[in-house]
């Protein structure tokens, strides 16, 4: 049976691997980076938008750029096509040390409906971005002149001429930059036909910079000594914060539970004369099955898989996978581990649905293999559907479509079944100290401030704290320009994000059993998971103070996938404060003797 299920997760992985680069149409460059005098080098331009909507991508000829007579689409991975990279051949003839002083692109006649497009274009902060042997450059497409004029005043003009910087050692190509001649500009302030000639130049220079190094200048802004020192401050602030309060519930804590054996223990040589209190009260009710046994079990599974995705992601990014504008490399990564994962979530429901008894485990498996990806895929036909009626790059083609259904139908289900399949084998029992009486005690009435939505806003606050100055990179990085690179510290961060929220959990725990209320298993679960909440608020803050975000299409990507992102800090949180609390619980159990 072992060795059925290793081969077949041995095929599923293979099965995978061609799905993801073989049908995706990967095909891998011929080219090593080594090139010749007079060798073509490869440029390719990928996409347009406006600069402060990052998911806002248009192909780059959907403006009517100068183009070459025969576009070639370059082929591309999955990784590639989920980022919204649509690679295709720039007509700029960049060939390996030639230099160019000034040379013609094109002569092009542009009707006013061009005009029109290119001021729209221009007012909307439109950027561009390219590939040159695999080094990005980007440049903004024109510009407008408000210098003293109101705003019915302002003139929009469209760069005709472009200069590229090029750096080379040996036979490689090390960096390259695009510069824009702001004296040779053509004015769409009004819509008019006009003709209009586009000029480019380059310039090869050599350098000493080896070609291991030359994407280091790309990561080098977020490893600046002032950033450096923010993000170190943001960890500092974070582990003293930490520290002091959980130093301080901790000693609260062990203090309480210390007086509490000692009071039991007494109470054991003298029952007559005592009545129990607190949490040994309720000892034969703290380990009643809760209700929707089946949702728990699936929310636990889910929240497994999604942190055995991150922490793959981690180790994927502190090896040097990750490296900037590896091009898809994330989405590639994220869509095999977590298809690959799926039978950690299918073992970890099924096996705790057993062991609550649960009989209906193949309702069970069905129920975690849509907690998440339902949601998910609901969002994506909503987002997609805008990118369509947009144009926009972000729209998957239905090529990219199959392939994903394909993942999920021939690799992720199979081995979510295998993994459920070997849950129900497990026949591990629920290991409880204490003997579950036959009929429930009623729980006492308890203050406001002991309901479950004010304990998850005290739960999720904590942990948050130890991570919101992080949240603002991570942020910058994803809706925008900026890159994020140093993830041994936000590996750190997170170390200090599990250990916040397991212990608030068992804190939160206690106090809930000390006022005699027993049904703890749902509550640990979502205080474990609050903070999601708490990062989709940030969410709120930061769209509307921290970033230019607009429009209809950017407005939706960011709040609907930060929705789904979030809604996975949920499960995934909330799995780590649950696992706490029952471990907690079962300890506290355990030190006592119960009759």
């Amino acid at each position: 049976m072992g060795r059925a299920v290793m081969d077949l997760a041995a095929a599923a992985t293979a099965l995978l691997l061609f799905l993801s680069f073989g049908v995706a149409g990967v095909v891998a460059d011929a080219s090593d980076h080594r090139y010749k005098f007079g060798d073509h080098v490869p440029l390719y331009a990928n996409k347009v938008g406006p600069f402060h909507n990052p998911s806002e991508t248009y192909r780059y000829f959907d403006l009517p750029f100068c183009a070459p007579e025969h576009v070639t689409e370059k082929r591309e991975a999955l990784g590639e096509v989920l980022n919204g990279d649509r690679l295709v051949g720039a007509p700029y003839k960049l060939d390996f040390r030639v230099d160019h002083e000034s040379e013609l692109l094109c002569k092009k006649k542009f009707t006013k409906k061009d005009v029109a497009k290119f001021r729209s274009a221009v007012t909307n902060d439109y950027y561009f971005q390219m590939y040159y042997d695999d080094l990005p450059l980007w440049g903004f497409i024109g510009k407008v002149d408000k210098e003293g004029k109101d705003v019915g005043e302002y003139k929009y003009y469209l760069y005709k001429r472009f200069h590229f910087d090029v750096l080379y050692n040996n036979d490689r190509v090390i960096e390259i930059v695009v510069h824009t001649d702001p004296n040779t500009l053509l004015d769409v302030t009004v819509d008019t036909d006009v003709e209009a000639e586009f000029m480019y130049s380059v310039k090869w220079k050599e350098t000493s910079t080896p070609f291991d190094k030359r994407m280091e200048k790309y990561s080098h802004t977020s490893s600046l000594p002032h950033h450096l020192e923010i993000h170190w401050f943001s960890i500092i602030n974070s582990c003293v914060t930490v520290l002091l309060l959980t130093g301080f519930l901790a000693t609260i804590l062990m203090r309480v539970l210390k007086n509490d054996f000692v009071k039991y223990a007494r109470d054991e040589e003298s029952p007559e004369d005592q009545e129990e209190t607190g949490w040994k009260y309720i000892h034969g009710d703290v380990f009643r099955f809760p209700k929707n046994k089946s949702l728990l079990a699936a929310c636990l599974g889910s929240g497994t898989q999604l942190f055995a995705l991150t922490v793959f992601i981690f180790i994927l990014a502190l090896v040097g996978v990750f490296y900037p504008y590896n091009r898809g490399a994330l989405f590639t990564a994220l869509v095999i581990i977590y298809a690959l994962t799926s039978g950690i979530a299918g073992y970890s429901a099924t096996s705790f649905y057993c062991q609550l008894e649960g009989t209906n485990w193949v309702r069970n498996l069905l129920l975690t293999g849509c907690l998440f990806c339902g949601p998910l895929f609901l969002t994506f036909c909503f987002l997609n559907t805008v990118a369509i009626v947009y144009s926009a790059t972000a729209a998957l083609p239905f090529g990219t479509i199959v392939v994903i259904v394909l993942i999920w139908t021939l690799v992720t289900s199979p081995l979510l079944v295998l993994g459920g399949i070997a849950g129900k084998n497990s026949k591990a029992e629920f290991q409880a100290p204490c003997r579950t009486t036959k009929y429930p005690r009623e729980i006492p009435p308890l203050p406001w401030y002991r309901q479950a939505f004010p304990q998850m806003i005290m739960a999720g606050f904590l942990p948050f704290s130890a991570i919101y100055i992080e949240l603002y990179y991570i942020f910058a990085s994803v809706w925008g320009h900026r890159i994020y690179t140093i993830y041994s510290i936000l590996f750190i961060v997170f170390i200090i994000l599990l250990i916040v929220t397991a212990f608030i959990t068992v804190a939160l725990t206690y106090f809930q059993l000390a006022a005699e209320d027993h049904e703890w298993w749902w509550r640990s679960f979502l205080c474990g998971g609050s903070t999601g909440l708490f990062v989709y608020g940030y969410c709120l803050y930061y769209y509307f103070a921290r970033s230019d975000m607009s429009g209809f299409m950017q407005t939706s990507f960011f709040f609907g996938y930060m929705a789904c992102i979030c809604y996975g800090f949920f499960l995934m949180l909330g799995m780590v404060g649950f696992r706490a609390a029952l471990l907690f619980v079962r300890h506290i159990y355990r030190s006592i003797k119960c009759e």
